[in-house]
């Protein structure tokens, strides 16, 4: 579907659809979870959801982003290689997406849609507090910044968690740390792939913004709640609609 008829009650939909979703990756990462669904309830076709999410996406992650690096809890220079491994894979999987049948992701996305958010309640938590380096920058950057800018540019929902994930475990960045770096690497993957989309003409640019202004307000509080213990409510929050919505979406594939 290349276009989609805008009634207000739709762009109300997808406007707070991003402003839930902006707070929610903000706090504790899952936002594509309920993003993504959401896109292909409302007809969207797999690959245009996918890269329609990537614009609204961008926004969000770019306006936390903007309040970490602002508040010096990054140093962009720093971390420019991992910013750059980050971009490529993200790159390298945004373009195999794009060539897999989009029958098959009618039936696939739904599945892995339920396996991230199965990972997300069930994953290891994170502790706010710093741990061991088990691993070098360039190692980092290979297996975290090159590996989940990959999925991210190929599926992306829960990408940000498993960014966290790895400044925490493998770097020992503490939590507020690793979620500031968080955004900056979602961010980048975010852009590569919607880069790489439009380029394809794959991206429906009225969905995309409707949902963005909403991920603009919504990243932006997110970032304020970051310090509290939110996550606890959010955990279960994205976890309980993205399993809804995607269980719908299977049993219209499969029935």
């Amino acid at each position: 579907m290349s276009e989609l008829a805008l009634g207000l009650e739709l762009l109300l939909l997808l406007f707070m659809t991003g402003l839930c979703a902006g707070a929610l990756d903000a706090v504790a990462g899952g936002g594509g979870l309920i993003t993504l669904p959401v896109l292909l309830a409302v007809g969207i076709a797999p690959t245009e959801a996918l890269a329609t999410n990537k614009l609204q996406g961008s926004f969000g992650t770019f306006s936390s982003s903007l309040y970490f690096v602002r508040r010096g809890l990054v140093n962009l220079p720093r971390i420019a290689p991992l910013i750059a491994l980050t971009f490529i894979g993200s790159a390298g999987g945004t373009l195999l997406v794009q060539r897999i049948d989009s029958a098959f992701l009618t039936r696939f996305m739904p599945l892995l849609l339920i396996a991230t958010a199965l990972y997300f309640w069930f994953g290891p938590a994170l502790r706010d507090t710093s741990r061991r380096e088990r691993v070098g920058a360039l190692m980092f950057g290979v297996l975290v910044g090159c590996g989940v800018g990959f999925y991210d540019g190929f599926f992306g929902p829960g990408a940000g968690t498993f960014f966290t994930f790895g400044f925490v475990f493998l770097l020992g960045l503490n939590l507020i740390e690793a979620t500031a770096h968080t955004k900056v690497l979602n961010f980048t993957s975010n852009i590569a792939s919607l880069i790489f989309f439009a380029l394809a003409g794959k991206v429906i640019w009225g969905v995309g913004l409707t949902m963005a202004a909403g991920q603009l307000i919504g990243g932006r509080l997110g970032a304020h709640l970051v310090h509290s213990r939110g996550t606890r409510l959010v955990r279960p929050a994205v976890v309980v609609v993205s399993l809804t919505i995607s269980l719908k979406l299977l049993v219209d594939a499969y029935l």
